[in-house]
């Protein structure tokens, strides 16, 4: 009898079921809490003294009381449901940010918080949730020492821990990515003003270095391995501060994973930028050891030529986007080496740099064409040991130019060019004559001009009229040679003011022996290429002639003797830009003969490259286009000496040329 009284008592309770009881009371304080903002007139009473907490901490009471009682059923309760339906947390985190009462914000950090932390069920993944969490982060942090300071980070605590429980929430807290932005400017903002204790701790006893450089491997491990190193160079814009690839620009396959990549890349060269120094040069250690060495090492090496292509790709992409003098000088290191000593031409690859030099005369073109753009890149990063490795450390003691007798004072001291068998071979019985030769020039002036002038003409007029086009389409192109290599060479000269370059070559003695000379397998595969440019696709002679232009751009002395000066007096068995040149035109002169209509093909082929007509497959095209490509060559030498040494110039040491005219 008392069991069954026992069991009546027990459904009777059970009956009593008060979740309705709990939505009333729960939707009473809500509505107390909106009240207030309509009967209060008084806007400086703070938050804390008026009714507002009780309310909250009720409405909580009520969320983890109700979420009890529904544990067996697994299912959010009704206060639960009238909380997101209704937009409760929005609406708070509103009345947050307008700070009304005042201390309403460390009220709401406390609200979110405890209801995070204390509600079992998942929450953060509605979108009535994961939005005012957002919103309520952004507000955080907003003012140097603020008085919410303890609530927001409780609330960032609680966030963090939800998160390591379920790093799929990860997604929810942080889209659009603000969060992660607000993260890092704090982080770039911590590294610049450490002090030199705090720096060593950050370095030594904290896993900030190892976690940014191995989250950046991460990234390039993720990257498809199928990417095009054409849509890996055109990616331009990507920012650490916008690292979503640009909208306008086409899609293509790992085009968001690359542009995360670049984008964390770009973070960490500003960091290093603007760490202490301790930091910085640990960071930079840490990539080049992790990301450059013990990844990216072993793919450039690799025989798979995809595998060589895209890493090559993509490191020619970092240095573009590297501006940290510290990350730079690591990456410097890791692609020349430590070793100043030159090479001897016997010398087999032992180096990354020697490997990536024969990858620029590799057997396939897609390789070659890379690689010379990553060394037309290095060239452009202002670092001296680039310009010393690859070209001035072979050309340092002038070991070029002929001993044992003075310098030329005129230039019919030397060989000249129609004295050349190869070059005087090339034009016998061949019906075609080389550009006029000019007539006498007036005396040369203190100031060098009739110099500079010679120089200009023994380029434009090494190729003979009959190779020329350019002036069949009323478009010489040489002032627009001018102008552009007028901008690239103050750019090129600001960049290496603070080397001290000396403006003059240093003065032979004329009894000191002749010495060997390499130019370097830099410059001797340079000179191989060129030599083949009548032989070579158009698009590797376009890279080719990039290069080597970049290199004549630089204002150094004997850069600008051995590329840019016919005149040089060359010791037996060297070689010298303008000699290879003058190689390749007496090997134009001969292949002229076999190519039939050649005057009206060459045009021809030249329209087609401009644009002007369609393009359809002829006999000798890679022959025309190389002419093409080596006429636009010569004009562009004849500018970049022009804007080097301008005829005012009171720098210009060279020696005197034949007659000549402009």
């Amino acid at each position: 009898m008392l069991s069954r009284l026992g069991a009546l008592l027990q459904e009777a309770v059970g009956a009593r079921e008060p979740s309705i009881d709990l939505l009333e009371a729960f939707v009473e304080h809500w509505k107390g809490i909106t009240n207030y903002y309509i009967e209060s007139t008084d806007e400086n009473t703070p938050a804390k003294k008026t009714d507002i907490p009780w309310r909250l901490k009720q409405m909580l009471d009520i969320l983890v009381y109700e979420e009890k009682q529904q544990a067996a059923a697994g299912e959010a309760g009704p206060c639960l449901e009238y909380l997101l339906q209704h937009k409760i947390l929005e609406t708070l985190c509103t009345l947050g940010k307008a700070e009304y009462p005042p201390g309403m914000r460390q009220q709401v950090l406390q609200f979110f918080s405890k209801v995070l932390a204390q509600v079992q069920h998942p929450l953060l993944h509605y979108l009535n949730v994961h939005r005012p969490v957002q919103k309520l982060l952004r507000l955080g942090g907003t003012v140097p020492g603020s008085l919410t300071e303890k609530e927001e980070v409780q609330f960032t605590t609680v966030l963090c821990s939800k998160i390591q429980q379920d790093p799929a929430l990860l997604t929810y807290i942080l889209e659009k990515g603000r969060v992660a932005l607000k993260a890092r400017e704090n982080l770039l903002l911590l590294v610049s003003v450490a002090s030199q204790a705090a720096a060593t701790y950050m370095v030594q006893s904290s896993p900030c270095c190892p976690a940014i450089v191995e989250h950046l491997c991460q990234l390039y491990q993720s990257l498809p391995s199928s990417l095009d190193p054409a849509d890996i160079a055109a990616l331009e814009g990507i920012s650490w501060r916008l690292p979503s690839a640009p909208s306008d620009e086409a899609s293509f396959p790992g085009k968001e994973a690359l542009a995360a990549f670049l984008g964390w890349f770009d973070y960490c060269d500003h960091l290093i930028t603007e760490a202490h120094t301790v930091v910085s040069d640990a960071l930079a250690k840490a990539v080049a050891e992790k990301l450059f060495v013990e990844i990216l090492q072993p793919q450039l090496l690799h025989v798979s030529e995809q595998s060589v292509l895209t890493s090559t790709a993509l490191l020619t992409v970092m240095l573009r986007q590297l501006r940290s003098p510290a990350l730079l000088r690591e990456a410097v290191a890791f692609l020349l080496g430590m070793d100043q000593q030159p090479a001897a031409p016997e010398d087999s690859p032992r180096t990354l740099c020697a490997h990536l030099i024969r990858h620029c005369d590799h057997l396939s073109d897609e390789i070659s064409i890379a690689t010379l753009r990553l060394f037309e890149e290095l060239l452009q990063k202002p670092h001296e040991q680039i310009v010393r490795s690859l070209i001035l450390c072979y050309l340092e003691g002038r070991p070029y130019m002929a001993r044992g007798s003075p310098e030329p004072e005129s230039y019919e001291d030397t060989l000249d060019l129609e004295e050349d068998p190869y070059f005087t071979d090339s034009f016998l019985d061949s019906g075609f004559q080389p550009s006029a030769k000019p007539p006498p020039a007036p005396a040369t002036n203190p100031d060098g001009k009739t110099a500079v002038t010679e120089i200009v003409n023994s380029f434009l007029c090494l190729v003979p009229e009959e190779a020329k086009t350019s002036a069949f389409l009323e478009e010489t192109g040489y002032d627009t040679y001018v102008h552009d290599a007028y901008g690239l060479f103050q750019e090129c000269s600001s960049r290496v003011t603070p080397w001290g370059w000396p403006l003059a070559p240093p003065p032979l003695d004329p009894h000191e022996p002749e010495q060997p000379f390499f130019e370097g397998p830099f410059l001797q595969m340079l000179f191989d290429r060129m030599s083949r440019i009548l032989e070579q696709p158009y698009s590797l002679n376009l890279q080719v002639t990039s290069v080597l232009s970049r290199l004549a751009l630089f204002p150094h002395p004997l850069i600008h003797e051995y590329l840019l000066d016919p005149y040089t007096n060359l010791a037996p068995g060297c070689r010298s830009l303008f000699s290879v040149l003058v190689r390749v035109i007496g090997d134009l002169m001969q292949r002229i003969q076999r190519v039939p209509q050649f005057p009206g093909k060459l045009l021809l082929v030249r329209r087609q490259l401009m644009g002007q007509v369609p393009g359809e497959q002829l006999d000798h095209q890679t022959f025309l286009q190389g002419v093409v490509v080596l006429e636009e060559f010569c004009k562009e030498l004849a500018a970049i000496a022009f804007v080097k040494f301008p005829p005012h110039s009171p720098h210009l040491h060279l020696s005197k040329p034949r007659e000549g005219h402009v």
